[in-house]
């Protein structure tokens, strides 16, 4: 569990940024976390299992406990008016048993903003969240309402992150906010390899730049595509194929009331291998709402789409979907929300019997509490049922059912 000093390399460097920096163009933002856990079901995925949890699990009645230590920071720096230099980066402490970087680059880019009256533009570069989340509206792609993310913005987070060009245009009328945006992006080639080989999992944890990720002990792996790198699969790395893939969204605002969006991402790769990797060809879409009443509020997504490899005859060809509604309420220093999720991976190989069928939904209650100013603490219970056939398939139980129990407590930077 120990955070070795060079697992801190990057927060340190933000840091320097910040003694560099004059106060009327820096701000610093972030939160160090604490957290134990105890879960139940198959041994988490970050042990190379199939558990759908970020920790624990040893089997459906016997759980497994673990802590959790963990910084994020974020710098925004403005050198000169209508620009913006962003970093966030982490550290976290860990299980040594754990796959995975203790450290490492979310996101960085650079931004210009133009003001003109009713009209906003927007223009980005770098390595950046694509602002698909309802839920995920916190500070530093967190989410303000649970501790563990739905299934949809636990997979986002762990493996949709491009690096390329995005430009928004923002529309102010009398009574609403339209924006719409296109990203064109490379480096992200490898989208899917944890949907289709894994499944669906819940949690917080957020990939790094060229973090290798495990990947469960599959037989369909190691006989179909033995050349595929032993120690897993890398979301975010330099380029595979040369393709420029792209994503574009539109929303509908009105401004602390309501808010509706749909996204479009296709990555366009060419489901060949490149050292080691295949580049997945991943395409989805996305539709969003968000509702707001006084103290309540109520969010909704839906994702849909499909993500393929290798030889048409041969290679993987899974459709997938997941979804959720959550219902939040704030009273007072407390937050007490409520979430339901659906999720499903679907083989669409012909003469193949479901080789990469899986399906599962959860339930989640979190109670947040504002302790003081800057300091949160937090407590949460998730259950899962579900199946994964390819699980069978490696000896393990078809059946990837699991509770996690969670205790946090949070100090925030501002």
């Amino acid at each position: 569990m120990a955070m070795p000093l060079r697992n801190l390399a990057i927060l340190s460097i933000l840091g320097c940024i910040a003694a560099a920096a004059g106060a009327e163009t820096f701000a610093l933002r972030g939160f160090v976390t604490g957290s134990g856990g105890y879960s139940t079901g198959q041994a988490t995925w970050l042990r190379g299992g199939f558990g759908r949890f970020d920790r624990g699990g040893v089997a459906p009645d016997r759980g497994k406990g673990d802590p959790f230590a963990g910084i994020q920071l974020g710098v925004d720096w403005q050198p000169v008016p209508h620009i913006l230099v962003h970093a966030h980066g982490l550290a976290r402490a860990e299980p040594s048993d754990f796959h995975g970087r203790r450290a490492g680059l979310v996101s960085a880019y650079v931004e210009a903003d133009f003001d003109r009256g009713r009209n906003d533009f927007r223009f980005r570069a770098g390595q950046f969240f694509l602002g698909t989340s309802r839920e995920n509206t916190g500070d530093l792609w967190s989410s303000p309402y649970t501790i563990t993310h739905s299934a949809l913005n636990t997979w986002i987070g762990q493996e949709v992150r491009p690096v390329g060009v995005n430009g928004e245009w923002h529309l102010l009328t009398s009574t609403a906010l339209i924006t719409t945006a296109i990203t064109a992006f490379r480096g992200n080639d490898s989208m899917g390899a944890l949907l289709a080989w894994r499944g669906w999992t819940l949690g917080n944890r957020l990939s790094v730049y060229d973090e290798v990720l495990p990947l469960p002990p599959l037989r369909s792996l190691q006989t179909n595509f033995p050349k595929q790198r032993r120690d897993g699969t890398v979301p975010f790395e330099s380029d595979l194929d040369g393709r420029t893939g792209y994503s574009a969204r539109v929303r509908y605002a009105i401004p602390e009331r309501f808010n509706i969006q749909f996204i479009r991402l296709d990555n366009r790769g060419d489901r060949q291998l490149h050292r080691g990797e295949y580049a997945w060809q991943t395409q989805f879409d996305d539709i969003g709402a968000e509702a707001h009443f006084s103290d309540t509020t109520l969010l909704a997504e839906w994702m849909g789409g499909s993500t393929t490899m290798g030889p048409t005859i041969g290679g993987v060809n899974a459709g997938f979907y997941a979804a959720y509604v959550l219902a939040s309420q704030h009273s007072g220093r407390n937050r007490f929300s409520a979430r339901y999720d659906l999720f499903a991976t679907q083989d669409r190989r012909p003469f193949h019997r479901g080789e990469y069928d899986e399906h599962g939904r959860a339930w989640t209650l979190a109670w947040l509490f504002d302790l003081r100013p800057h300091w949160r603490v937090g407590t949460e219970f998730t259950q899962v049922v579900g199946t994964h056939n390819e699980a069978e398939d490696a000896g393990f139980s078809r059946v990837i059912d699991g509770r996690s129990y969670t205790v946090e407590v949070r100090y925030s930077v501002k």
